[in-house]
């Protein structure tokens, strides 16, 4: 892996934001939706490696990759290579009308990466919602059911249907009702905020009775469930969870669909977190690192069931658009040469190191939770577990003042969640750590 171009290290020139970003904001403040939110009031220049520049040359420690999407860094050379070919050579035919290889290659690797030994297929699209929105289509035409089971906490995107999917009302559906019908949640296995232990098992047997009670096995199309929840708090079900679930779906003849969007592509320190516990789902959505910051989603799964849906009943303009299927092969040759499920092992433990020292020394760090670099804390008031957002934005906001960009996450706002880029120096990685020690000492 060639060095980034960008120097590798925190620089902060002027006050945050800038006069140059404080100048865009206002342009922005003129034309762009006031519902469109930013995390930090910054405008990036540049970004590579474990940085992101702004406009007025503050260089900022990324805890965040775009939510979890450039895994391989803003500008990593096979994606930057095959990129530029691609463009190079057309941008644009439609794969419904002229196809291209680009599409095939990438459908080839999914068949080879995700979970399961029996032959897949794949369809590609634009975003994660739309990649969730497909994958209730093709169970729906499979089984010829309609219900949908989601689970407390859970996001899967911003569409009409992914909205009634997802738990939280604010900011995602609030306002913008109704929603798509036969959509039903189940309870997750959230062990820190369980009343009473309960085994992973167990409290899928929960899942299991409350959707054959209310919804009825047989109306059940599909059963989808994120691995580790990411807008939801990285909550990560207790051990037993999701193979009973997965179990279950076999029994009942429900498709079970591992939401793998936030969580794949070597996030956790498997290629998808599914592996953690031999989970083989029969349908797999992924996006976000999937193409190195281009916009590409996928579901992958059981031939028999993506082969259900009628020719023509799957696609889209954009779908599996060359240049983004060009830049997913980069980035996919870049996580194998360079083994990156292995460094964000090594991630996840010098981060969980450094926050358990945190945890020590500051009671309103009530949990530390995620696997691989999909690190993340609940914040609590002290002596109990009541969640303590305020907390959150306080942490967030010193981190941000101080070159340290990081993102907060959970039903009740009150979750800091890190993702760093998988190709992130050690030494950015053990400042960005202590800059967020710092801020916890300021709390």
């Amino acid at each position: 892996m060639s060095e980034p171009l960008l120097a590798q290290e925190r620089r902060l020139v002027t006050e945050v934001p800038g006069p140059k970003s404080a100048e865009l904001a206002r342009r922005r403040r003129a034309v762009v939706a006031a519902g469109v939110g930013s995390v930090l009031p910054v405008y990036a220049e540049r970004a590579g490696g474990g940085v992101v520049v702004d406009v007025d040359g503050n260089s900022f420690i990324d805890f965040g990759s775009g939510i979890a999407v450039t895994n391989v860094g803003n500008s990593a050379e096979p994606v930057v290579r095959n990129v530029r070919e691609q463009v190079g050579a057309f941008t644009h035919t439609c794969f419904m009308v002229t196809p291209y290889e680009g599409y095939v290659a990438v459908c080839e690797e999914l068949a080879a990466l995700v979970p399961g030994g029996h032959e897949k297929r794949s369809a590609l699209f634009n975003s994660g919602a739309e990649a969730v929105e497909n994958a209730v289509k093709i169970a729906r035409a499979a089984t010829g059911r309609n219900a949908v089971v989601a689970f407390d906490h859970a996001y899967h995107g911003r569409t009409n249907l992914t909205m009634a999917m997802t738990a939280k009302s604010a900011p995602y559906k609030q306002g913008f009702g109704p929603f798509a019908g036969e959509v039903y949640r189940a309870p997750l296995s959230y062990p820190y905020r369980e009343p009473v232990e309960i085994s992973g098992k167990e409290a899928a047997e929960r899942a299991i009775s409350l959707i054959e009670s209310q919804v009825g096995a047989g109306n059940v199309a599909c059963v989808v469930i994120e691995p580790i929840q990411g807008e939801g708090g990285f909550i990560e079900p207790a051990p037993g969870f999701l193979p009973r679930l997965a179990e279950w779906c076999q029994e009942s003849g429900a498709v079970f669909v591992a939401d793998e969007i936030q969580t794949g592509f070597c996030r956790t320190g498997d290629w998808f977190a599914s592996e953690h516990e031999g989970i083989v789902p029969d349908l797999v959505t992924t996006a976000k690192g999937i193409a190195g910051g281009l916009p590409l989603a996928a579901v992958t799964g059981r031939a028999e069931l993506m082969d259900a849906v009628h020719a023509g009943g799957l696609g889209g303009t954009y779908g599996g658009n060359p240049v983004a299927c060009a830049a997913a092969l980069g980035a996919i040759e870049l996580m194998r040469s360079e083994r990156l499920a292995e460094r964000a092992r090594g991630i996840g433990e010098a981060m969980s190191a450094a926050l358990r020292e945190i945890q020590r020394a500051h009671p309103v760090v009530g949990d530390i939770r995620g696997r691989g670099a999909m690190i993340a804390v609940e914040l609590v008031k002290p002596g109990g577990k009541v969640p303590d957002a305020e907390a959150a934005k306080r942490i967030a906001a010193d981190c941000h003042r101080e070159g340290l960009l990081v993102l907060t996450a959970g039903t009740y706002g009150n979750v800091l969640r890190f993702l760093p880029p998988l190709v992130m120096p050690d030494h950015l990685l053990r400042e960005g750590l202590d800059l967020l020690a710092g801020a916890f000492e300021k709390l």
